[in-house]
């Protein structure tokens, strides 16, 4: 018998004396560790170390609760139940209580609430309150606060409504005064423009710019401000439309404050042979409309009672309300073409801006064939104004919607826009305008909501030609921060939102960029009392 011992000691082998093999072996422990498994080993563990230091510098930096390495590891790699972590250190019977709805009735006459933070830390310090008691007394008085905080927001957006519907005192008195100058006075009433300046108002040599307004004080910011800024205001004609009763007063007004040498045209719309001729188009929509709004609607304070609608939702609701809306003045952009058929290119302004540059560049922009020249609204961070597409203005639940527009396509702006009207003519963009004005009138208002802009974004698809936001500011009558020195930058800032800078409550800060082209001494303002300042 022969034993075969094997190098490594692993193995122990006996052969018996005949030569025949038996293979009985016996297995025999390592005497001595491996050097390369000790290598190895400890290069894992210095991996581990180090990927534990990680994870432990990360916790530090989050400011999360101090705890071992080995402890933060744990809480990386630990799941969490319904998104919550399992070493939360809130019980979990506070999220259940948090989570579920409190009606508004159940707060009625209830007067064991918390009002304030204070009142709500007294209690808690002197009661003994379990986890779901802390809970239950929490989301009352968060409960109530909100629904407080709420109906002070819609209380703040229908006086602002009020006020932004009503016409102030001074405008009424300039509007009467400068009325009754055109009865009595032969110079408040000569002809605008001169007879030797007429041929100019169909010359397309010239820059051409419209206004329509029935707010003389407003009509009168906007004639200053371009003519002060232009650098050849010989070559400018400002078209003034308005309205019947406004006529009288804006003629007064631009004639007894001639602009030259710009020239400066007022006119009536019952003054234009295509409006006189017939039924237009849009006067039959702004009737309907108004029928339709009543019904469906129920005026502002059935907007305000409703228990759903958050406060922004209600305050675009009450704006569609507002006199701008409803004014015939807002609507007539879209006869542009047929009120002024000799004309190429115009410029169209809202009574709400401001120039403060020269215009006359944007007659040199191309247009590639397009007819709309505008700001787009998508390209900014403020929700109200710079940050809209077209789901912020059309129904997209609704199907007509749906199947032929794309909701994150950006919107554009009214209020500074270049028409090429030579282009516009070749399209349908006025049929189309009103086609869906007629569909939305016939869904109840539920193709969209607010104003003439949505129709405009439908009737112009494809039409716009995107010009530099420096040409056309928004939002000075919404954004309260906005800046004295970044609204000073542009080129046109436009007051658009209820904070009209004619009112009281115009933002202070911003107002005198449109106070300034007012002239303080003239004897109808100080007559009427009229603040610059």
């Amino acid at each position: 018998m022969q034993l075969l011992i094997s190098p490594s000691l692993r193995h122990v082998t006996v052969l018996p004396g005949n030569g025949v093999r038996e293979f009985i072996k016996v297995k025999v422990r390592a005497r001595r560790v491996s050097y390369r498994m000790l290598f190895y080993s400890l290069l894992f563990f210095t991996f581990l170390l180090r990927f534990v230091f990680l994870l432990s510098t990360a916790d530090t930096i989050d400011a999360e609760t101090k705890c071992s390495s080995l402890d933060c590891l744990g809480k990386r790699l630990r799941p969490g139940i319904l998104g919550r972590r399992l070493d939360s250190a809130v019980p979990e019977v506070i999220y259940q209580v948090l989570e579920q709805p409190l009606g508004n009735d159940e707060l009625k006459g209830r007067d064991d609430i918390p009002q304030t933070l204070e009142e709500f830390m007294d209690e808690v310090k002197n009661s003994i309150f379990d986890a779901k008691a802390f809970a239950l007394k929490l989301r009352e008085m968060v409960t109530l606060l909100e629904q407080r905080t709420r109906n002070a927001k819609i209380q703040e957006y229908l006086y602002r409504h009020v006020a932004s519907s009503s016409i102030p005192k001074q405008l009424l008195c300039l509007a009467l005064r400068l009325a009754h100058e055109h009865s009595t006075n032969a110079a408040a009433r000569r002809q605008l423009p001169l007879p030797e300046l007429v041929p100019a108002l169909v010359d397309n040599s010239y820059f051409h710019f419209v206004l329509a307004s029935d707010n003389v004080l407003a009509a009168s910011v906007v004639a200053n401000s371009l003519v002060q800024n232009a650098l050849r205001p010989e070559k400018f004609v400002l078209h003034i439309i308005t309205d019947r009763k406004t006529y009288s007063p804006m003629q007064a007004w631009f004639s007894l404050h001639p602009l030259s040498p710009a020239i400066i045209e007022v006119k009536a719309l019952h003054h234009f042979d295509w409006f006189a001729k017939g039924k237009v188009p849009v006067l039959e929509a702004m009737e309907k409309d108004l029928r339709v709004r009543s019904r469906f609607r129920g005026g502002a304070s059935a907007i305000v009672e409703s228990n759903t609608d958050k406060p922004h939702i209600i305050a675009a609701k009450l704006q569609t309300f507002g006199p701008k809306y409803n004014s015939v003045m807002n609507h007539i952009r879209i006869h542009l073409p047929e009120l002024f058929p000799s004309l190429n290119k115009v410029v169209f302004l809202d009574d709400d801006i401001v120039v403060q540059t020269d215009l006359s560049p944007l007659w040199d922009i191309d247009m590639n064939g397009k007819v709309n020249g505008a700001v787009e609204t998508c390209r900014g961070q403020d929700k109200f104004v710079m940050s809209k597409r077209l789901k912020n203005y059309l129904n997209f639940s609704h199907p007509s919607i749906a199947k032929n527009f794309n909701p994150k396509e950006c919107a554009w702006a009214y209020g500074m826009n270049i028409f090429d009207l030579e282009a516009w003519r070749k399209t349908n963009i006025s049929i189309t305008y009103h086609h869906w004005v007629e569909e939305n009138l016939k869904s109840g208002l539920s193709l969209w909501q607010l104003g003439t802009l949505p129709p405009g974004l439908i009737a112009f698809h494809g039409h716009v030609h995107v010009i530099d936001p420096f040409w056309h500011m928004l939002g000075l009558g919404y954004q309260e921060t906005t800046s004295l020195a970044d609204a000073e930058t542009a080129g046109v800032i436009h007051f658009n939102g209820r904070a009209k800078p004619w009112l009281d409550i115009a933002f202070p800060q911003l107002r005198p960029l449109w106070a300034k082209y007012i002239d303080s001494s003239d004897k109808f303002i100080t007559g009427c009392h009229i603040r610059t300042s």
